[in-house]
């Protein structure tokens, strides 16, 4: 396995930096750019969600009802994650093939589109001002668990992936991925294996769930994942609470109190 990318420049990911700082070359690299794996992948990320904007489009016409369980379910999975999504999905009355295509097409996607701009902003080859707060809060979570992970390589990032703890998941494992060296091609088929595979996985425990509280009413699981999922986003809030209001150490040095470099 490679090794982790120490003292890489990392400007418009900064958040020390509020305003995010340009690029420090003048003008773009446009040929470095455009020959970059990483903006073919991000070319493909973009088909494939325009894609899928068309086709929900074209469904709105065509059957309005049925396209906004999908609309839906995709939003959630978006906005809340794959829990919410997927059980939304059986709630509606979809079926297996449905509801894991539709989440593995909308997770296949998040990566294919987040993973490339994390890299080409982290080398200063496009700006991402507007997504800045996002991919910082994704690289947080990502160097958060990259000691963890570099352990085992590869096989430490597909159960990462496949795990489902908080913070979790294609989008982080796939950051962490390129945190620690390895390359594209082995990062994407590795966290999409580890997705697809906990995807099925999940829609079996969803269908059931949904069966076993059918009785309780056509969306008892729903909103009970949701119930438990605004639990632990409350837990979480008032812990970073806390900590916040937790005074700095009178010992601790300036260069202490800065934000440590991936990988150091």
């Amino acid at each position: 396995m490679r090794r982790a990318r120490h003292g890489m420049r990392r400007p418009n990911l900064d958040p020390a930096d509020p305003q995010g700082a340009r690029p420090e070359r003048s003008g773009w690299p446009r040929s470095e750019l455009l020959h970059s794996v990483e903006a073919r992948i991000l070319a493909l990320g973009v088909g494939l969600g325009l894609i899928l904007v068309v086709a929900l489009g074209v469904g709105w016409l065509v059957e309005p009802q049925l396209t906004a369980v999908f609309a839906a379910m995709t939003g959630l999975n978006l906005t809340v994650g794959r829990a919410a999504g997927m059980s939304f999905g059986y709630a509606s009355g979809l079926g297996h093939s449905t509801v894991i295509s539709s989440n593995v097409l909308v997770e296949t996607i998040q990566v294919l589109v987040v993973y490339p701009l994390f890299v080409l902003s982290w080398n200063n080859l496009v700006d991402v001002r507007h997504m800045r707060r996002f991919l910082v809060t994704m690289r947080q979570s990502a160097e958060a668990n990259q000691a963890r992970v570099s352990r085992y390589g590869m096989l430490g990032l597909f159960v990462f992936v496949f795990l489902p703890f908080w913070m979790t998941g294609p989008v982080v494992g796939s950051i962490i991925g390129y945190l620690i060296g390895l390359k594209a091609r082995h990062t994407l088929p590795t966290v999409l294996a580890a997705t697809y595979l906990a995807v099925a996985i999940w829609a079996v425990f969803f269908e059931r769930l949904t069966e076993l509280t059918a009785q309780y009413g056509r969306y008892a699981a729903f909103g009970t994942l949701l119930l438990l999922g605004a639990v632990v986003i409350a837990v979480r809030s008032v812990q970073a609470w806390r900590e916040g209001e937790r005074p700095a150490s009178p010992e601790a040095s300036p260069e202490e109190a800065q934000p440590r470099e991936a990988g150091g």
